[in-house]
């Protein structure tokens, strides 16, 4: 379900495992079918996903949509008896989340949330790190993401950049949507041992540069029962692309995911300093192996595991406001984009410190906007 944006990368990677023998596109789905046919040759394309599902036997339905679709759209694909691989953020509160959760269990079917970097070797290879004890016991864990996106970045879609869109939640921004690895990797690295546990409060901090309704920066504070807290900062109004990180701050070492890159970097004293790069599962592929054995071996990142990160998307979205930066504060970028002075330094202080925006003495930065 869609065929544009990032459904174009699906369609690659169905490509890919069709040459392997592994799935074959039996037929897609996009608001303007006619624009979509050319590129898909053969394969029938709808502009309805109900009349899809009515007319082809599907198993799983891989679902890249709008933001504000995401919940019902898996929700009519569970009814019709497909398994799904929904992108994220899955949904647009606790409750949509607990209603699919209770959906799926219902017809027996399963659904995989795209987070990516969750298929990513090196998590656990960072996961059982902590447990050997070689960093110590850990003090927090940091998420660090900068990058540049230009105006149109704003205007790609109706949705992008908005809270709100015709009544319904749409809950775009920095933290839950293209740096939502860098929070779902974090509160994976925090919930080791339990996988399901959900945040005791989320403090978030919401501010816009751009002329938007959302976020284009923000950071969080999340703490998970007596364990260390994550504090994750994110901006598309940086100075150029940086790779995004997960760092864990121990008392004998750190360690730094790079997680788009599967590399972890590990300084500690029982060890030393080294690196290395690890594979990484690819999330279709584990839902559709999942799917052959019974069900029998854990999906990668399955849904019931999004209650953290949903918790996330319940602060951003009840937040009061999304403060603006005033315009001294930002430069535009050769009218292309804008730029935050100095935001890539206070990204990376917020993860290497665990201290959020107006913890930092940022001029243009204030309190949460929201807590729990």
């Amino acid at each position: 379900m869609g065929v544009g944006g990032y459904g174009a990368w699906h369609l690659r990677n169905l490509e890919r495992l069709r040459q392997a023998g592994e799935a074959r596109l039996a037929a897609a789905c996009d608001p303007i079918p006619a624009a979509r046919t050319a590129e898909l040759g053969p394969v029938p394309v709808y502009g309805d996903l109900d009349e899809l599902l009515a007319r082809h036997r599907i198993d799983v339905t891989v679902i890249a949509s709008p933001i504000p679709t995401h919940a019902r759209l898996a929700a009519t694909a569970l009814r019709a008896g497909t398994d799904v691989l929904l992108e994220k953020p899955p949904v647009t509160s606790s409750h949509e989340l607990s209603r699919l959760r209770a959906l799926a269990a219902e017809t027996g079917r399963s659904v995989q949330v795209g987070f990516q970097s969750l298929g990513s070797h090196a998590l656990p290879a960072l996961t059982e790190l902590i447990g050997s004890g070689a960093l110590g016991a850990v003090t927090g864990i940091g998420g660090a993401g900068v990058w540049v996106r230009p105006f149109e970045y704003y205007r790609r879609a109706p949705w992008a950049g908005r809270r709100l869109l015709n009544g319904e939640a749409v809950v775009d921004g920095t933290l839950t949507n293209p740096f939502a690895h860098a929070v779902a990797t974090a509160f994976a690295v925090a919930q080791t041992g339990s996988p399901e546990r959900t945040p005791d409060g989320v403090e978030v901090e919401l501010y816009r540069a751009h002329d938007i309704e959302a976020d284009d920066t923000a950071c969080l504070r999340a703490r998970f029962g007596g364990s260390a807290a994550v504090v994750v900062a994110t901006t598309v109004c940086g100075p150029r692309d940086q790779d995004p990180y997960v760092v864990v701050h121990g008392e004998e070492g750190r360690a730094v995911l790079h997680y788009e890159r599967d590399r972890l970097t590990v300084e500690s004293r029982e060890s030393g300093t080294w690196r290395r790069t690890y594979g990484r599962t690819d999330l279709l592929e584990d839902l559709l192996a999942h799917v052959a054995d019974g069900r029998s071996t854990p999906l990668l990142a399955p849904l019931h595991r999004s209650g953290a990160f949903t918790a996330v998307v319940d602060a951003v979205r009840q937040a009061q406001e999304v403060r603006r930066v005033p315009p001294r504060y930002w430069r535009d970028d050769a009218g292309r984009n804008r730029v935050i002075h100095g935001i890539d330094e206070f990204v990376r202080r917020a993860a290497e410190d665990m201290a959020l925006f107006s913890e930092q003495g940022i001029e243009w930065a204030s309190g949460s906007t929201s807590g729990e």
